[in-house]
């Protein structure tokens, strides 16, 4: 097969990898912070909840833990160019930005703030995988 993209476009779409990793491993390190934080009873959450999906606070803080430690690996393996790992951020961003809207009652700005985070994440990785399918496999 003819590699018919251009330089630009390799990298463009090398770039948008790098970003793509590099902000879903981010996304995963403040989760495990908000979710160490949450497990430890941090003074900072609000703790006056009325809430549909109330439950533990130290519950949420090991899943937010679980969430931030898939996202490192997966955001490693991306950086790597594991391209299994594209799909896998993607549910897991997706993952991270449902948990984050369930847990915004406890720190809303936070949870905003790692929702933005999964829309760049799921953008990036929508668009490498989009680069990717224009470009050909190359052989060796």
């Amino acid at each position: 097969m003819v590699d018919n993209a251009s330089a630009g476009e390799r990298a463009w779409a090398g770039g948008i990898g790098i970003f793509a990793g590099t902000m879903l491993a981010t996304l995963g390190v403040f989760q495990v912070l908000e979710g160490l934080s949450a497990v430890s009873k941090d003074a900072i959450f609000a703790t006056r909840l009325d809430y549909t999906l109330d439950t533990n606070l130290a519950t949420w803080g090991w899943v937010h833990v679980a969430i931030g430690a898939a996202a490192i690996v997966i955001g490693v393996c991306i950086l790597l160019g594991q391209h299994w790992a594209l799909v896998a951020g993607i549910c897991v961003a997706l993952v991270s930005a449902l948990s984050s809207f369930a847990f915004m009652p406890y720190y809303p700005f936070w949870a905003l703030a790692i929702i933005a985070f999964d829309i760049m994440v799921i953008w990036a990785m929508t668009v490498l995988m989009a680069a990717r399918s224009r470009t050909p496999a190359r052989r060796h």
